[in-house]
């Protein structure tokens, strides 16, 4: 019986992407059953309903949530963000953010801490509108939140081949939250003796990732950092149209999220000229999370071996993805 996904196309090219997603999923041979949800801005405009409860209760009945890009012109800013994604990430505790970057000699992977740090609204504002606005806005940095992230991504590295991970902080500066986090990634390193460390202040990390991002095995950083160094991530990876990501619940106590990095971009919505390789590969970890590793593998080969033609539309591109991947199925073991 085939793993539950519940669908949410979003908004702009996110139900062009997530199409293609799932074309390529059924040609690699695997059987899921899949809802479709309408959430985001355009559903949140029709209905005034961000994520209702009755929704988000039924999403925790599901192996696994696709998510194509949400937003929409003319919904104010952290409407969607706060009350569909964040709330998803907080209310399903997917406390790893995970990104892999591949491409031209490159192969790291980002581990974001997904439910702390600034993120969780801690702040507030007085004298809003006057020249005395005071505007604050918290870290919230728990030992249990910061040392489940440290040993995922210590656990990682050590499957993989170069077993590395880095700590990417600013504890010159942010001296209590980066504090908690070198002490916890130091006391969790002295379990791993197999696993190599480093650390690098966030600013200098920016530009190792543009002149030497080949350093990198594995990155554990926070919340905020996260969100910056992964785009960074992308952009020297061939470009966010090729980025994926998964908001995981390691525990499995509900669904894991798998997204594309890149947002829902409206000008180019019915074109036919979205990239749909993020949505692509954020399909593959999400079949790898839910036990179907040999098909997940199969996709990323195929949109690492089967590169789209200059100008190639949105279908051509899963058409091409899907194509490589049933010749996959054929090769000889």
């Amino acid at each position: 019986m085939g793993k539950r996904v519940a669908v949410i196309g979003g908004d702009g090219i996110g139900p062009e992407v997530v199409a293609e997603a799932l074309k390529v999923v059924r040609a690699a041979g695997v059987d899921l059953e899949t809802v479709a949800y309408e959430l985001g801005g355009a559903h949140y405009l029709r209905t005034g309903e961000v994520l209702p409860d009755e929704t988000l209760a039924a999403l925790r009945d599901f192996d696994a949530i696709l998510l194509g890009a949400v937003g929409t012109p003319g919904v104010p800013p952290g409407v969607i963000e706060r009350g569909l994604l964040l709330r998803l990430r907080f209310e399903l505790d997917l406390y790893i953010n995970l990104r892999p970057f591949r491409g031209k000699g490159l192969d790291f992977v980002v581990v974001r801490e997904n439910t702390e740090g600034p993120y969780t609204g801690e702040g507030g504002v007085i004298r809003k509108g006057t020249p005395y606005e005071v505007a604050t806005q918290g870290s919230v940095n728990t030992r249990m939140g910061v040392e489940r992230c440290v040993r995922f991504a210590f656990e990682l590295a050590a499957a993989r081949a170069r077993k590395h991970v880095t700590l990417v902080h600013k504890t010159n500066v942010l001296t209590y939250a980066g504090d908690l986090w070198q002490r916890t990634f130091e006391e969790v390193a002295a379990e791993h003796t197999d696993v190599s460390t480093d650390y690098n202040h966030v600013d200098a990390a920016c530009i190792y990732l543009v002149e030497a991002p080949q350093r990198y095995d594995v990155i554990v950083t926070d919340n905020l950092f996260g969100d910056i160094l992964t785009d960074l991530g992308g952009a020297v990876t061939g470009g966010i149209g090729q980025a994926a990501s998964a908001n995981l619940n390691p525990a499995r106590t509900g669904p894991s999220l798998f997204e594309p990095v890149h947002g829902s971009a409206p000008d180019i919505a019915g074109t036919g000229t979205a990239n749909p390789i993020a949505c692509i590969r954020s399909a593959a970890m999400l079949l790898d999370f839910v036990g179907e590793g040999e098909a997940a593998a199969r996709i990323v080969r195929a949109c690492t071996e089967a590169p789209p033609s200059p100008g190639a539309s949105t279908s051509a591109i899963g058409d091409a993805i899907a194509f490589a991947v049933t010749q996959d199925l054929t090769k000889e073991p």
